[in-house]
């Protein structure tokens, strides 16, 4: 646990940099909900708000008055236990409440923190502070590729900064690292913050493996995709062909070929492709399909885990071949806090290492993302195993 005065601090800058992150849009870029896996800018400024309102002013600060009784309604996301919400897909239709009121309401629940934070000394608030903390810093993430997402489907594909770079190159030799047979343990040792779906540390047997020590590249994939990758039906899950076949897939998410030349649409704007970083972008059906072309597989999270400090990671969340399922000993939180990861365990493959757009001392070894397979407006790419 952090100290309080830290904790606070880090508090503040958190707030701080969601907004930062909206600084580039326009009125119009805070409303537009293109799918229902995307929520409007706004409404990610405004739930990140509600969780302190709801989880830390309304029962510990006395006296403390709600901003407006109706957005419990609007900025609640999946919490059962605190009342209903509105249905995720409907998040575009909020015209109001006004991007200025959200502000507002940011600028009221943020002072009223540091008001709590100034009369209450408790454990069990600042375990809640914390968590609050990261749950901002993962709407962070999700902010960035939303607005990805809604910038990248305008047909005039415009550019959200000219100061941002989301695809750096890995500058080392592709290596195999060999991992011998044994015991290993996984799972969160608890020294420092973790989420509940991280906890129970617990032993895994492994059977002796190689795993690559670099991440799959764009002119990799592009071979892929050369040699007949989408039309080699033989390469997928049942599930992953039925995928591309229904929704015509045969390229990464933003991905556009003009004139014979491939471009991907960047945070920059439509560039062409550098051949030499890691792909992105990726569902796990896509993932698995390019490890069966190559004669090779995708890690377990537990493989994942145990080499990872053979090889640098944080450029994009990883595939694995694991399923996402609770720990040995796992127990959710009480109360509605119980909500956040439990429930999730169910049809949803995990994602190891963080990527780009993952906030700076957000991350960790144990970290465990979790996404449907079909899913891929997140960084998320791949490296092998074998």
């Amino acid at each position: 646990m952090l100290l309080t005065e830290t904790l606070l601090d880090t508090f503040l800058s958190t707030r701080k940099e969601s907004e930062t992150i909206c600084a580039p849009l326009e009125n119009e870029d805070y409303v537009v909900q293109p799918i229902e896996d995307v929520s409007p800018p706004k409404w990610h400024l405004g739930h990140t708000t509600w969780f302190f309102e709801e989880f830390l002013l309304k029962p510990f600060l006395e006296d403390y008055k709600i901003f407006d009784e109706d957005f419990s309604f609007v900025f609640n996301s999946y919490y059962e236990t605190v009342g209903k919400r509105d249905v995720r897909a409907d998040r575009g239709n909020l015209s109001r409440p006004s991007v200025q009121k959200v502000y507002t309401y940011r600028y009221y629940v943020t002072n009223a923190i540091k008001i709590l934070m100034d009369e209450v000394q408790d454990e069990k608030l600042l375990q809640l502070l914390e968590i609050g903390i990261h749950h901002e810093k993962q709407h962070q993430e999700l902010l960035l590729t939303d607005i990805k997402y809604i910038l990248g489907n305008n047909p005039l594909l415009p550019a959200y900064t000219n100061s941002i770079n989301e695809h750096k190159e890995e500058s080392h030799q592709q290596d195999w690292v060999s991992i011998d047979a044994g015991i290993y343990e996984i799972g969160h040792n608890l020294d420092s913050f973790c989420f509940d779906n991280e906890q129970g540390k617990h032993k895994v047997y492994l059977q002796a493996y190689e795993i690559s020590n670099k991440l799959i590249t764009n002119d990799e994939y592009l071979e892929f995709m050369n040699d007949g990758g989408y039309s080699s039906f033989e390469l997928w899950h049942a599930e992953g062909w039925d995928w591309v076949c229904k929704n015509q897939i045969s390229s990464p998410l933003y991905w556009h070929i003009i004139d014979g030349e491939w471009f991907n649409y960047t945070l920059e704007g439509l560039q062409k492709i550098s051949g030499n970083t890691p792909i992105s972008h990726l569902s796990y059906f896509e993932a698995f399909a390019f490890a069966q072309w190559k004669g090779y597989r995708l890690p377990t999270e537990f493989e994942w885990e145990a080499a990872q400090h053979y090889f640098p990671w944080g450029d994009r969340w990883e595939w694995t071949e694991s399923a996402y399922l609770p720990y040995p000993g796992y127990q959710k939180e009480e109360g509605a806090l119980g909500e956040y990861n439990g429930k999730f365990m169910v049809s949803q493959k995990v994602l190891r290492g963080g990527s780009f757009a993952t906030p700076a001392n957000h991350t960790r070894s144990t970290y465990r993302n979790f996404f449907h397979p079909h899913l891929r407006w997140q960084y998320t790419g791949l490296r092998l195993a074998k």
